[in-house]
C-alpha cells in the first residue's frame, strides 16, 4: 500500500474552505453516487504486464469493499477499461507517435486492443450483474467522442463520483479533474488508487485535496456510505 503523506498545510488550507469540516461531504444519496473503477486490467495489474503497477495488487480489497457497499446501498459501480482502438473516429496519434518510440507504441496498441488478454479487467475484481463496463480511448473518461460515461451517468441522475484504480496520477488523476468542471462531486480514495510510486502517487493527492476532490481513506468512505444508507432508511 502506498504511504500516504498529505502536508498539513494542504490539510488546513482546505478545512479553512469548508469553515472548519474535514471532509467536503457528510452525507450521500446513493441513488444518485457512482463507483467509477479505472482501469485495473490486466495489462496494468498482472506480473510482466506492458504497464505494471505493482501496488495494484494490494488495493482490491479497497476497491471491491467499496463495490460491495456502494452496490448494497443503491448506487452504480461503473468499471473502465483503456482502449485502443485504431478505427476511431478521433485517433490519438499525438499520444501514440510522439510520446513513446514505434516499438512501445506497438507494445501498448497490441496490449490494449479492444478483446485482447491484457485489455481485460482484472480476475480480482468482483464484478457483478447490475455493474456497467465501459471503454475509454482517451486518459479520462470525460473526453467528448472518446467515451459515453458522462451520458451514462447524467441518464442516471448521478451527481457525485467515487475514484478508485490505476494510474493515480494519470487516468484517475485526469478523469476526476474533467469530472469536476463538467458538474460532478468527486470523492478521490487515498487508500483506493495506485500508481508506479509513493511520490507520485501523493502529487496527485495534495492536488485533489488542494482543489478538485474529497480526498478519504476507505474506512472513512465505507462510514459515510453506511450512515447515509441508515439515514435514508430512516426517512
Amino acid at each position: 500500500m502506498h504511504k500516504i503523506s498529505i502536508p498539513e498545510h494542504v490539510v488546513a488550507r482546505g478545512r479553512r474552505m469548508r469553515d472548519g469540516r474535514e471532509h467536503i461531504f457528510e452525507t450521500l444519496d446513493m441513488s444518485k453516487v457512482a463507483h467509477i473503477i479505472v482501469d485495473l486490467q490486466v495489462g496494468f495489474v498482472a506480473e510482466g504486464a506492458p504497464v505494471e503497477v505493482p501496488m495494484t495488487r494490494e488495493i482490491f480489497g479497497e476497491v471491491n469493499g467499496i463495490a460491495s457497499a456502494v452496490r448494497a446501498a443503491g448506487g452504480l459501480n461503473v468499471f473502465l477499461r483503456y482502449t485502443y482502438d485504431g478505427l476511431e473516429k478521433m485517433p490519438w496519434n499525438v499520444w501514440f507517435n510522439n510520446y513513446m518510440s514505434r516499438s512501445h507504441s506497438d507494445v501498448m496498441t497490441k496490449a490494449f486492443a479492444r478483446g485482447a488478454d491484457y485489455w481485460q479487467l482484472a480476475p480480482e475484481l468482483e464484478v457483478e450483474g447490475g455493474d456497467l463496463i465501459v471503454d475509454k480511448t482517451r486518459f479520462s473518461a470525460f473526453i467528448p467522442g472518446t467515451c459515453d460515461l458522462d451520458e451514462t451517468l447524467k441518464a442516471r441522475g448521478v451527481d457525485t463520483l467515487i475514484i478508485t484504480g490505476t494510474l493515480t496520477n494519470c487516468c484517475c488523476e485526469s478523469t476526476a479533474r474533467d469530472a469536476l468542471q463538467m458538474g460532478y462531486n468527486i470523492i478521490f480514495v487515498s487508500d483506493g488508487n495506485a500508481t508506479l510510486s509513493d511520490e507520485e502517487h501523493n502529487a496527485t493527492l495534495i492536488s485533489m485535496s488542494a482543489i478538485f476532490a474529497d480526498v478519504m481513506d476507505t474506512k472513512h468512505l465505507l462510514g459515510l456510505i453506511g450512515s447515509s444508507g441508515a439515514t435514508r432508511a430512516a426517512a
